[in-house]
Formats: C-alpha cells, structure tokens, sequence
C-alpha cells in the first residue's frame, strides 16, 4: 500500500509539474503518412480507418503535388466555369485535343486532377503524461471537408475554406500507439460556395485534396485559454482585451489572469505594465473576462509607413497550473468619416490589388510568413498599401506578413455565389458565409492588417436584403474593421447598409475623342456618401510571356502557353512573340497610368482594387498583369517607373490633349495627390519640359505650400509656346516634389502646321484602280488608303485601348487587338517620332481603324505597322505595309491616312513621312507581292474566322441579366 500510494505522489507530482509549463506540448504530424483513394465512396461504410491503407503521401502537401489522382483529359471533371467551349471544336486546334498532346486553355494544367474523398492515415505515440490533458488535432487549412476517426471512434466532420479544423480529441486518446485517419472530401456537396469562388475553383489555386499547413497535436493543461481577442482605443490609450478560459475538469477554477504588452519590431520600443484580474470559471465550464490594458505616452500606432507591433502575453495563474499565450496585434484604427478612410484619424486613399489565390508552383496558398512577405513586400514596391482576396480568405501567415510589411488586407468570405448558387434565398450558402467569417475574426481579427471584409465577389440572388443584414450584424459585432456588402461590378444593385462601396462602374479609361489628363470621377461617384473603391479597375491585357513557361517547374504546368505559342508559331508569328509582349506591355502601362492618375486627381475618391497588378492565371488565361503569376517582372516595366504614378504622393498634370501643332501653345494644370502619415510641409514642385535628347526647353517651380492629404490638390498652371519647334518633335514634360523621390512625366508631340500637297511622283488612291496597277506596272509608286474598304480582316476590331480581361473568356468580345509593333527603326517614321509600341500620339491613328489579315502573304512578311491579335488567334495583321508590286512599290493603309486630313495633325504628320519616304532612296520594300494578293483583302473574307460554340455565357453577356442593365 505504501509502494501504491507513493507511485500515486509520484504521478501527481508529474502531471502537476507537466501542467505548469506555460506552451503546450507538441507532437509534429509533418512527413509520411498512408493514404488511399476513395473514388467510390465507400471508405466509410467499409471501415477503412480500422484498415492499413495501401498508398504513402506526405503532409503538408496536396494529391496533385505526389501525381496521386488522375491524367488530365477532355473528360476532367473541373472545378471551374467554362464559357467558350470553341476551343472543343476548332478544328485547327484538334492536336491540342489528341491524348498525349492535352493543352487546356482556359487555366493552368496540374499534374494531377481528382474530386473527391481521399483517406489520410498516421500512427502516433502518445505520451504517458498527457493524461488528463486537454487536446486537440489542428489541420491548418485542409480542402474542403474533414472527417476524423482516432482508432475506429468518429470525432467529427469539420467543413472551412478559411481556418483550420480543429478536433478536441481529449476523450478520445489514451497512452501509446493511436491511429488517426482522415477522410477529407473536397467535392462541392450541400454547401456551394461557387465553383469559379476563388478558394475551390480550378481558375486559380485548384481544387486540390489535402492539408498544407500546420498538422499537429497539441496537449494543454484541462484549464486553458481558449480565445483573446484585442480592441484597440487610441484615443484613451487603452485597449480592451476579451479573453475566453476553458476549465474541462470536474472541479471550480479559481486563479488570477495577467496581461502585458511589449513592442518588437520598431526602433523605438514600448511596454505596458502588468495588469491583474482573478478569475473564477465553474467546472466544466468557460467564463469570458473583459480587462482594460492603458498604454503610456510611448505608445506606438501601426499603419503602412510604420507598421509597429506588439506581442500581448497573457497568463493565466494558479497553484496548480500556468498557461501562456502570445497574440499579435497593433494599436491601429481603421474608420471612415464622410467618403474617407481613415487610419488613425488620418486619411488614407487604397492603392490596391487582388489576390487571386495564384500559386503556380504548389497549387495552393503559402502558410509560410517568408514567403507572404515576399508577395507583400513586391506589391509595396509598385506604390501599393492595399490587397484585397477575391472570393478566399488567406493563411494566418498571410495576416502576419502584412502586419509586419504594413498592408491593409480585405479577405472575403470564400464564396462567388453567381454561376449556381445565390444568396439570400435560404440556400446552405447563406449560413455558411455567416459562419466562415466568424471564424475568420476569431483566427485573424486581432491582426492589424485586417481591416477589411467583404462576404464574397458579385453574388446573385436576394443581394441586397441578404448583404444588409450581413453588414448591419458586423457592425454590430466588431468594431476593428469596416465592412462592405460583396465586392461588385458597376451594375450589381447597391447595398445601402454597407459601410463602403466596394464596386465598378466609376473607373476606365472615357478616350473616345481624344486621350486627355482633364476629367476626372467626380461626377460618377457623388452618389455615394461613403468611401468609394473602384472594383477591378484595368483588366488591360498584355501578350503572354513565353519565357516564362521554364518556370513552371512544380504541380502546374502553362500547357495553355505552350498551346498559344505553338498557335503563333503555325501561324508564321513566332520570332515575334518577345515583340508583341514588349509593345503590349508598354501600351498596358500606359493605360493603368492613365487610369490610376485619373482616380487620383478626383477629389472625394477613396481608393481602387486593381485586377491586377500580377496576372490572373484562368478564365480563360487573363493577362492583365504587369507582374506574372510568380510575382515577377516580365521586363517592360519596373517597380520604380510604376511607382511614378502609384505611390503616396504623385504629382499630377491635367492636359487637354497631347498632338499639338507648332501654332499652339501647350498649358498643364499641374495638381498633387497626398496620401502621407504627415502633410508635405513647405513643398516645392517643380517642373521641365525636354526634347528626346535631353535639352531643357523650359522649367519652373511653384511657390512653397503645405499639402494635406487629398486628391488633386492644385498646385499651379504653366504654359510653353511651341512657335519655336521647327520639326516633328516628342517632348517630356516632368514634374517632381524637389528634396524628394516623388517625380511623375507625360510625353507630347508637337507637329510643324505646314499645308499638306500629295506628292506628283506617288499615286494617291482610296482604291486599288486601273490607274493604280498601271502606276505599279510602269516602275511608279502607289500610296493606297484603303480605310473602310478591308474585308479580309473587318472581323478583327481594334481600339486604342487593349484586349480587355481576355477574349475567350467574353467569347471574343472585343477590342481583339492589344496594342500594335512598330518598326520604329525603319527610315519610314523619320518625320514621325515614335517607339516601337502604340502611345498617345496614335490614338487618332489607330482607335477604330480597320485591319488588314494577311493570312495569304509569304509567311516572312512583316507590315511596318502591325497590330497585335489576341493570342487566342493569333492573325498574322497589318496596318500599314509597304511592297513591292511588278516594276512599282506600294503602301497601303487601313488607317485613314492622306493629303485632306482636317484636326488630325499626327495623322497629317505620319502621311507626310510616309510620303518622304517614298520619295526617298531608303524606299525598297524588301517583299515582292503579287497585285492579286492584295486585291483580296478587299474582296474575300478571311478564311479562318472565330466560331463559338458555347449555349451559355457569362452574366454579364445574358441579355436579360441584371448586371447587364444599362449603367
């Protein structure tokens, strides 16, 4: 009995000693684990938890990453909208559909592809001196559906596209060797949250199987901290702190709570005293206490110039016990006053991008800090402070990198509830979305760069009765973010409870008559008495890089690249393709200047959400970013040439247009836009205008002022007479906050106004004439300006403005072209400045003008102007080519070009250098064509045309639609 009861001491004495350690205790479930397929369903009613099970993975890590599932088909069963199905019929396209040959291309293609149930199996030692503990299994960030068995006992199912499962399996493990298996599902069932929501869909991440995160068990003492959650109060130096304790035994707690906080990344530190409170929690029972922590005079605010933090360590104290936890927080606010944001009580507008849940290389989101951080750190380089997820919600990693680089974040309930499901109408979805972003401010509410939320993207359904109840119960129930209805486009209804606009149809680029740096927003917004966030602004495509093919070295691979770059090079195109990227690029950039900058000289705007600064990889393959799906450059532009019109403080110019002739004078209201931690006190800024080489023609500066922050805030006017420009001539005109590296420039192109006579030596015709082949045939020259009379190619519509989105995906919606190659060096444009790409000068050239197919010319034919198709077909297009024709050369155009032009002085100045060109001795087409040839693109249509073959289409295309209303 003695022996009995000092072994009893003994146990005690080490269970007491093991439930004061202050962290639980771990057991890492990272590395092999069994595994099994479960394609018919069968796994539970057979047992398979109480069996081995025949196949090996590794966790973390997903099916696709370890080639379990199946070979990619044209019967793979994706996750995932498909609107333009033509790519199953183009017969031109057939190889792409033979087996060993697949190339899908509306996304990227994973190694691997299977929907469904999988069973994941480890065996585990559980240690003697858990006993009596309180533990639990964590799956961070398991897709979609978890069941767990511990031996043959059922814990539970657990269903999260935004937190990790966790499973209380305190009653269900006992000393020595345990067997856990999970049965996870990751099928759309009764809860459909949308199979193109960004955190299911094959468009982006995938819809993979499996868990990526943390996989562990933890033990903690039975009396525990089960929540904290921190509301900051800067304004009395305080924060409330709500903390949630858990007794699990069978006997009253009672014990004292302490709390302190302490700063860890900032050069100035700060701490708070130690704050007491005792606390009683009844047997098998939770109690949650409110304690107020004051901070001192050092206190010290985050946001996106100083993103300083702090650690609050909580304790909870007994004789028997002594648990800790650490919880990362900031002393921020985010509020609104009016149509502004404010951090802090300072305004701030949001520079914003969309994450997409782009992950090419593993196929599913990072959990790592290092990694978030690296995104982060890329986007901040490109003058952004603002990332919204469009239809996912990001790993805890995600929340503690931006805390840390200083980001605003807006996750989003994972759902796109439109293309099946819809909300408000008693539908699993509606319940779900409530609980998912519960669990969302649970896990991620006390990090700072959570300052955000919207339900979802672009619902369908009883919206707005649905999302203003949604937004009225947040408001209500935490205070440390602000909230919006679902992320919207321009003609989705309007949720009048919402506490800002998160939406379209206030955004674009309005160059119908001319491009112009005047207008602005104003009058689009006023409407609306909250802060307005433009909704997706640019979706501006460029072409793909197929360099970055190479990259694709983990579960996915660009099968759609490869397809579009095979396309190209069937297509006689391929040494372009670097070409067409660059010039693409270039006009790309320009465009989401012109629309950034427009947004920030409109007073009252409060921020954009672009789509976006890196590509989106589905959808048909939209590329629209100017960094890749890896974050990376793609070589047309850098994040500081971007950052000169996207950062906290831009200089601005309004210009009314940007063609002059040497008869006018150029003027530029010039206008800041401040978006600081402080007013630019005593700013001068200053300005120059430069000709190409570099010579200053004229500077100035303005008087000394202080800016608040705010959007086009006057600064002062400038004009410069042009009378002294003899020649055509592009000028610069920069702007810069001296003393600092705030510096933004416009080009514009001033034109001699000389009267324009048709040259004797060359045959000026609108028609390919009698007159024209006798020219052609006695050695003459013929200039043909064929504008309005292409018919091989009239199917091919082009404006200034590129490809918007991807013409797949709006089944070749257009404009089809993005952008136009220049032969820039050629001898042609030497009275005619220009680069290699389309800019503001060809505007009056180029927006609406027909095209030319040359899908009949000698396949190393190269116009001098050539417009860029969209990669989908890839049409070998011209605007201007020059050639030889029997004894003759030629030029034809189907761009209105000519000797009578009225109030198109870039139009008059490209005609005039033509027309010295041809009277040149540099005039020698290299290509001889036949008359024949070129007769038929003014008479046959163009052998290959665009055929769709799909019944459905996307909402916005449905004629009865709602997003279809006029706007």
């Amino acid at each position: 009995m003695k022996k009995f009861n000092y072994a009893c001491l003994l146990l005690a004495i080490l269970f007491s000693l093991s439930s004061f350690n202050s962290k639980a205790q771990v057991i890492n479930l990272d590395g092999n684990w069994h595994f099994e397929i479960d394609r018919n369903d069968e796994g539970v009613t057979g047992k398979w938890y109480n069996k081995n099970l025949s196949d090996n993975i590794k966790l973390p890590g997903s099916m696709a990453e370890f080639l379990k599932g199946d070979e990619i088909t044209l019967k793979t069963k994706w996750t995932g909208s498909i609107y333009d199905s033509s790519f199953y019929f183009i017969p031109r396209l057939e190889k792409y559909r033979q087996p060993g040959n697949i190339h899908i291309p509306f996304w990227l293609t994973p190694a691997r592809h299977y929907v469904g149930a999988a069973w994941y199996q480890k065996e585990v030692n559980i240690p003697a001196n858990w006993k009596g503990k309180h533990i639990l299994l964590r799956l961070e960030r398991a897709h979609i559906e978890t069941r767990v068995w511990i031996n043959d006992k059922e814990v539970g199912l657990q269903n999260s596209l935004v937190a990790p499962h966790v499973y209380d399996l305190s009653t269900f493990l006992v000393a020595g060797k345990q067997r856990i298996s999970i049965r996870i599902d990751n099928s759309i069932k009764k809860i459909n949250v949308g199979p193109d929501s960004h955190s299911i869909t094959d468009h982006t991440q995938g819809n993979w199987n499996g868990i990526i995160g943390k996989i562990a068990l933890e033990a903690f003492s039975p009396i525990y901290i089960e929540n904290v959650q921190i509301y900051p109060d800067l304004k009395n130096r305080k924060a409330r702190v709500k903390i949630t304790i858990n007794n699990s035994t069978a006997t009253d707690f009672s014990g004292k709570i302490a709390i302190s906080a302490k700063s860890f990344n900032s050069l100035k530190s700060d701490k708070t005293q130690e704050i007491f409170s005792k606390i009683i929690v009844a047997k098998s029972d939770s109690k949650t206490i409110e304690l107020e922590l004051p901070f001192g005079k050092g206190m010290l605010t985050w946001d996106e110039f100083d993103p300083a933090l702090y650690n609050l360590d909580v304790k909870l104290v007994s004789k028997e016990i002594k648990n800790s936890k650490t919880i990362q927080f900031g002393m921020r606010e985010f509020k609104i006053n009016g149509n502004q944001f404010l951090i802090n009580g300072n305004p701030v507008f949001l520079r914003g991008t969309v994450h997409n849940c782009e992950f090419p290389l593993t196929g599913y989101p990072a959990t790592t800090v290092e990694a978030w951080e690296k995104i982060y750190r890329k986007i901040k380089s490109y003058g952004l402070n603002h990332v919204r997820f469009h239809s996912w919600c990001p790993p805890e990693a995600a929340f503690i990198a931006a805390d840390k680089v200083g980001l605003y974040l807006q996750p989003e309930g994972p759902s796109w509830p439109n293309h099946g499901p819809k909300i408000g109408l008693g539908q699993p979805v509606d319940q779900f979305l409530y609980d998912e972003t519960t669990r969302m401010a649970k896990e991620y509410g006390n990090y700072a760069s959570f300052t955000m939320l919207s339900a979802g993207n672009e619902p369908a359904g009883n919206q707005v009765k649905y999302l203003n109840a949604f937004v009225d119960f947040w408001k209500a129930k935490d205070n440390r973010r602000v909230y919006t209805g679902m992320s919207v486009g321009g003609s989705w209804p309007v949720v009048p409870n919402a506490e800002y606009q998160s939406r379209g149809g206030v955004r674009g680029l309005e160059w119908k008559k001319m491009p112009e740096t005047e207008t602005d927003f104003s009058s689009g917004i006023a409407p609306f008495k909250v802060p307005f966030v433009a909704h997706e602004i640019g979706q501006y495509c460029v072409f793909p890089n197929f360099e970055e093919i190479q990259k694709y070295t983990g579960v996915y691979r660009a099968k759609n690249f490869e397809m579009f770059r095979q396309d190209l090079e069937d297509h006689n195109m391929a040494n372009q393709g670097k070409d067409f990227l660059n010039a693409s690029g270039k006009l790309q950039v320009l465009c989401y200047k012109g629309e950034i900058e427009k947004m920030l000289r409109t007073p009252g705007y409060a921020g954009f959400q672009a789509l976006g600064l890196q590509d989106f990889p589905g959808q048909g393959t939209a590329l629209v970013g100017v960094l890749d799906a890896f974050f990376d450059e793609k070589g047309y532009v850098t994040s500081q040439e971007y950052a000169r019109f996207c950062n906290s403080t831009v200089p601005l110019a309004k210009i009314s247009k940007f063609v002059y002739t040497n008869t006018e004078t150029f003027k530029a209201e010039i206008a800041l836009f401040h978006s600081g931690k402080t007013p630019l006190k005593n700013a001068i800024i200053s300005w120059t205008i430069k000709n190409e080489k570099g010579t200053i023609l004229a500077e100035g500066n303005f008087d000394p002022k202080t800016y608040e922050n705010g959007n086009g805030l006057f600064v002062g006017n400038l004009t410069f007479a042009l009378s002294e420009i003899k020649e055509a001539t592009k000028l610069n005109l920069e702007v810069k906050v001296n003393d600092t590296a705030f510096v933004n420039d416009w080009n514009f192109w001033v034109y001699p106004d000389k009267k324009m006579e048709s040259s004797p030596s060359i045959y000026y015709t609108t028609t390919l004439d009698d007159k024209a082949k006798e020219v052609l045939n006695n050695g003459g020259k013929v200039f043909l300006n064929a504008s309005g009379k292409v018919v091989k190619g009239k199917e091919v519509e082009m404006h200034f403005l590129p490809v918007f989105w991807n013409t797949s995906w709006f089944k070749m919606r257009p404009p089809h072209v993005t952008g136009m190659l220049i032969q820039d060096k050629s001898p042609a444009f030497a009275n005619f400045p220009t680069s290699f790409h389309s800019d503001l000068q060809w505007w009056e050239i180029q927006n609406r003008a027909q095209v030319m197919n040359l899908e009949d010319f000698p396949t190393d034919f190269r116009p001098i102007i050539q417009p860029i198709d969209t990669w989908f077909m890839n049409r070998r297009l011209a605007l201007v080519f020059e050639a030889q024709v029997g004894k003759g050369k030629i030029i034809v155009s189907s761009a209105d070009l000519g000797p009578n032009l009225e109030n198109k002085p870039a139009a008059k100045q490209l005609f005039l250098s033509l027309q010295n060109y041809m009277n040149s001795d540099q005039f020698n087409p290299k290509n001889q064509l036949s008359l024949d040839v070129i007769q038929d693109i003014f008479v046959s249509p163009s052998k290959e045309q665009f055929k769709t073959y799909t019944k459905d289409s996307p909402d916005e295309l449905k004629p009865n639609s709602n997003q279809n209303k006029v706007k």
